[in-house]
C-alpha cells in the first residue's frame, strides 16, 4: 500500500462547506505518482507509457477543510497490460471515499497496449489487495 497525506485547501471547498467532488480525481492522481514512477522513473512526459482507461469514485461521506486526509493506494487487479488501482480517502479515521482507476501500459507510437514488464509486475504485486 502506498499512502499520501493531503491537507485540504480552502479553495477546494464548495458552497455546502465540504470538499468539492472535483477535488478527489486530482488527489487520486497525485497519490498514484509512486506507481507512475515505476513505469517512468523520471516522470518525463516524452517517455510516458501509461494511459488512464477508466475511473470511478464513490463518495461515502463528506470531506471537510481543516483536517488532513490520508489516501491509501493499492493494486486491486493485475492483468497482462493493464491494472486496476484501488484507492481510499480517510479523514479523522473514517472512510470518506473510494475509487478505482484502470491503467494501461501503452505504446503511443503504435497505439497498442504493451505487457507490463516482469520487474514492474513484481513491485505492483506487492501492493495487491483483495477486492473491496
Amino acid at each position: 500500500m502506498y499512502t499520501l497525506t493531503v491537507q485540504p485547501r480552502f479553495s477546494e471547498t464548495d458552497a455546502l462547506g465540504h470538499l468539492n467532488n472535483t477535488t478527489l480525481p486530482v488527489w487520486f492522481e497525485q497519490a498514484r505518482t509512486p506507481i507512475f514512477k515505476l513505469f517512468v522513473p523520471t516522470l518525463a512526459i516524452n517517455d510516458w507509457n501509461l494511459i488512464l482507461a477508466k475511473t470511478e469514485i464513490e463518495f461515502v461521506r463528506e470531506i471537510f477543510y481543516g483536517h488532513d486526509v490520508k489516501i491509501k493506494t493499492y493494486i486491486e487487479h493485475l492483468g497482462n497490460s493493464s491494472f486496476v488501482v484501488y484507492q481510499e480517502v480517510w479523514q479523522q479515521q473514517q472512510l470518506a471515499a473510494k475509487g478505482r482507476a484502470t491503467m494501461v501500459h501503452f505504446d503511443h507510437d503504435t497505439k497498442k497496449s504493451m505487457s507490463i514488464p516482469d520487474a514492474i509486475r513484481k513491485v505492483l504485486s506487492e501492493h495487491l489487495v483483495e477486492k473491496k
